[in-house]
C-alpha cells in the first residue's frame, strides 16, 4: 500500500515584515540564541516541536525518596553542612535547621538521595495525578480502620453488630444508592399532602416533605413517612409502650415492662404524671413567692385583644400624620415640669434674648431670683438703654411736650439771658451805675444767703496760709 506524502514544510523566509511590531518581532531575553534558527526571526512566535520532552502519555514521574548507597559515616567535604548529604547544599536542605550542623558533629549523617534528570512537558508539568501512586492511599484506609475498630472496642461493640446497624440500599444495578436519592418518593406512591385535606390538622412543609403539627390541630391523623399515627385507645397504647422502653433504656429503678404486667405499669405511669404534675405547681409556687404574680408585674397591654373596628367619624390630618384639632399631647420627662418658685407666673428657660435664658414674666436672667413683675420688665429696659447711651424722655414728659417750630425756638434762645464770662456787658447795663447794677443783680437771682455763704468762704490773696490749708482747715483756725 502506497503511503501519503508527507507534508512539506512551509520555507521559512528571513525577510523582515515592515506590518510585524517591533514587540513581536523581538525575542525575549530568556531566549537563547543559540537555540534559535538563524533563518527564521520569528521562530520564538511558532509552536515548538517537543521532541526532547516526554509527552503525557509516556511522562515518567521521579522516585521520591530514592537514595544512592549507604549513609556516611562521617562529613565529606562539599556536603550539606546541616544534614551532611552531598545532593544538595545547605541553602537547599529540607531538614530542620541544627543547632550544630553535621559539619561539626560529624553525627546523624543523611544518605545521599537520587538527583534525576526528568524532562516534561508543558502538560505534563500541569499534570496534578503525575506520579501519584493509587497504592500509598491503602495506608490511608488501613489508619482509619484501625481507629474505628479501636473507637468499637471503647464502646464495648463487635464488628458484627456495627456492620447489621448499617444499613445500606442497593439499586437494581448493585451499586449503593447515594442518601438523597433515598429520600425520593415512587411514582405509584400516595402524595403526603394528599392523604389528610383537613385544612385544621396539619401543615405539609414541601422541603422535608412531611407533616407538621400546628398549634390548632385537631385532627391527629397525620402522615409521616409512610403510615399514619395512631388516634385514640392506639395512641395512649403507643405512648405507654415508649414510656416503657425509656425507663429500660435509662435502668430507673422502677423500670416497666408494658407485656409482663400491664396494670403495674399503668400504675407506675399514673403515679409518675401525678408527681409531674406536683413539681411543676411547686416550682411555680416557689416562683410566685420569689418575684410575685406576673398579673401584678406585667403592665396589661391596652391593644391586645382589640380588634381593628371602623366609624364613621371624619377626621383631618396634617402634614405631620397628626390629627387637626386635637391639642398636642406633650410627654413628660424625668425632671420636674411646671413648678413656679419665688412668685414667678413662668418657669426658668420660658424667656430667651441676647444668648441669656430667663423668666417671661419679669424678664431676670438671674435664675432661682425672686420675681418682679412688670417693673422688673420697665427697669430692665431702662437698664438696657442707659448702658446703650439711649435716654428716651418718659411717656408723661413726652404728652406735656409742645411742638415748635425751628424758627421760634431760633429767638427763645435768642431772648434768653445768658452770662457770657468776662463779656461786655449790654448797653443797658453800661449806663447803670454801680449800685443799681447790683441791685438788679440780686433782683436776678442772688439772695442774701448766697453771699453771706460766699463772703465766708472767700479767702484773701494776701493769706499766707491760703495756699498750704484748705479752706476748711483755714476758716477752723
Amino acid at each position: 500500500m502506497r503511503q501519503p506524502p508527507k507534508p512539506q514544510e512551509t520555507p521559512k523566509s528571513n525577510e523582515r515584515n515592515e506590518y510585524i511590531p517591533s514587540f513581536i518581532a523581538k525575542k525575549p531575553f530568556y531566549i537563547d540564541d543559540a537555540t534559535q534558527s538563524q533563518d527564521d526571526y520569528l521562530e520564538h512566535q511558532r509552536l515548538q516541536s517537543q521532541k526532547n520532552y516526554d509527552p503525557l502519555a509516556t511522562a515518567k514521574w521521579y522516585d521520591r525518596g530514592k537514595t544512592v548507597g549507604e549513609r556516611a559515616t562521617k562529613y565529606r567535604k562539599g556536603a550539606c553542612e546541616n544534614c551532611g548529604s552531598m545532593s544538595h547544599k545547605e541553602k537547599d536542605c529540607l531538614q530542620r535547621k541544627r543547632k550544630h550542623g553535621a559539619k561539626w558533629t560529624g553525627r546523624d549523617i543523611a544518605a545521599d538521595e537520587s538527583v534525576q534528570d526528568v524532562k516534561l512537558g508543558w502538560d505534563a508539568k500541569r499534570d496534578r495525578w503525575n506520579g501519584y501512586e493509587a497504592s500509598e492511599y491503602r495506608e490511608v484506609v488501613e489508619e482509619y480502620q484501625a481507629v474505628e475498630e479501636m473507637k468499637r472496642q471503647a464502646a464495648g461493640e463487635t464488628a458484627e453488630n456495627e456492620e447489621g446497624a448499617k444499613y445500606e440500599e442497593e439499586t437494581d444495578m448493585g451499586r449503593q444508592q447515594s442518601t438523597s436519592t433515598r429520600n425520593l418518593r415512587l411514582r405509584e406512591d400516595t402524595a403526603k399532602y394528599l392523604l389528610n385535606l383537613d385544612l385544621e390538622s396539619a401543615k405539609y412543609d414541601p422541603k422535608t416533605r412531611s407533616m407538621l403539627d400546628t398549634e390548632t390541630s385537631t385532627n391527629e391523623l397525620i402522615a409521616e413517612d409512610g403510615f399514619q399515627r395512631a388516634s385514640g385507645d392506639a395512641a395512649e397504647f403507643e405512648r405507654a409502650q415508649t414510656y416503657a422502653w425509656e425507663t429500660q433504656e435509662r435502668g430507673d429503678g422502677d423500670k416497666i415492662h408494658l407485656q409482663a404486667n400491664p396494670t403495674e405499669a399503668l400504675l407506675i405511669r399514673k403515679r409518675k404524671a401525678e408527681e409531674d404534675l406536683e413539681k411543676k405547681a411547686a416550682q411555680k409556687k416557689a416562683l410566685l413567692d420569689a418575684y410575685g404574680s406576673q398579673d401584678t408585674v406585667a403592665k396589661p397591654n391596652p391593644l391586645k385583644g382589640a380588634g381593628v373596628t371602623s366609624n364613621e367619624t371624619y377626621v383631618e390630618y396634617d402634614e405631620r400624620g397628626k390629627i387637626k384639632g386635637v391639642p398636642e399631647k406633650k410627654e413628660k420627662s424625668m425632671y420636674a415640669e411646671d413648678v413656679l418658685i419665688n412668685n414667678h407666673t413662668a418657669v426658668w428657660g420660658s424667656w430667651w434674648r441676647d444668648f441669656k435664658w430667663g423668666y417671661a414674666c419679669c424678664h431676670s436672667i438671674v435664675k432661682n431670683s425672686f420675681c418682679t413683675g412688670e417693673e422688673g420688665k420697665a427697669a430692665a429696659e431702662e437698664a438696657e438703654r442707659f448702658s446703650k447711651g439711649i435716654l428716651l424722655p418718659s411717656a408723661e414728659d413726652a404728652d406735656n411736650a409742645t411742638t415748635v417750630s425751628r424758627a421760634q425756638a431760633q429767638a427763645e434762645e435768642a431772648a434768653e439771658d445768658r452770662h457770657v464770662p468776662n463779656g461786655v456787658d449790654r448797653a443797658e447795663k453800661q449806663s447803670m451805675d454801680e449800685s443799681r447794677r447790683r441791685l438788679e443783680e440780686m433782683k436776678a437771682g442772688v439772695t442774701e444767703e448766697t453771699m453771706e455763704k460766699y463772703r465766708k468762704e472767700r479767702t484773701s490773696k494776701s493769706d499766707p496760709m491760703a495756699q498750704l490749708l484748705g479752706k476748711d482747715e483755714l476758716l477752723e483756725g
